[in-house]
């Protein structure tokens, strides 16, 4: 694996509509993007000043992004933390990119002095998995997403 996290740019507008538009990697997600919905997207969550998401490609080929900004926290659960997660095309899951990806993130968040968190629907094995592989801790279901926490060690 060579995997690269990196600030999108407007040639990733191709390959992140085909992840976007896939119905299997969106299952869990929203309905499938559209080009147009993708092009937001990008400009919105990948391209703004501070970026939501950011591009993982494999030896320079974009094979999808991950997740990392503040954690907007309507329930008040958690302080000073960063979201993460991942979205990568079919292809490249149950192989260890998920877990390769969550331990750089895990890394740049302790260095920051954040605590992390990851969302998803119940439904989300895969994802609950990696969370718990890596030492998130289950805090609960808010607004329909279990939420997992790792907190800062210092």
């Amino acid at each position: 694996m060579n995997l690269t996290i990196r600030k999108m740019c407007e040639n990733d507008l191709q390959p992140l509509y085909e992840l976007l538009s896939n119905p299997k990697v969106m299952t869990y997600l929203e309905p499938p993007y559209s080009l147009s919905q993708t092009e937001s997207f990008l400009r919105d969550a990948g391209l703004s000043e501070s970026p939501l998401v950011y591009a993982v490609t494999e030896n320079g080929k974009f094979i999808g992004y991950v997740i990392y900004h503040e954690y907007r926290d309507d329930n008040n659960i958690i302080e000073n933390g960063m979201e993460t997660g991942w979205v990568l095309l079919p292809e490249y899951w149950g192989r260890g990119y998920a877990s390769q990806l969550t331990d750089v993130i895990i890394e740049k968040a302790q260095h920051e002095e954040k605590n992390l968190v990851i969302e998803c629907v119940t439904e989300q094995d895969k994802t609950r998995h990696v969370a718990l592989k890596k030492g998130f801790e289950y805090i609960g279901n808010y607004d329909g997403l279990d939420v997992f926490i790792r907190r800062i060690t210092i």
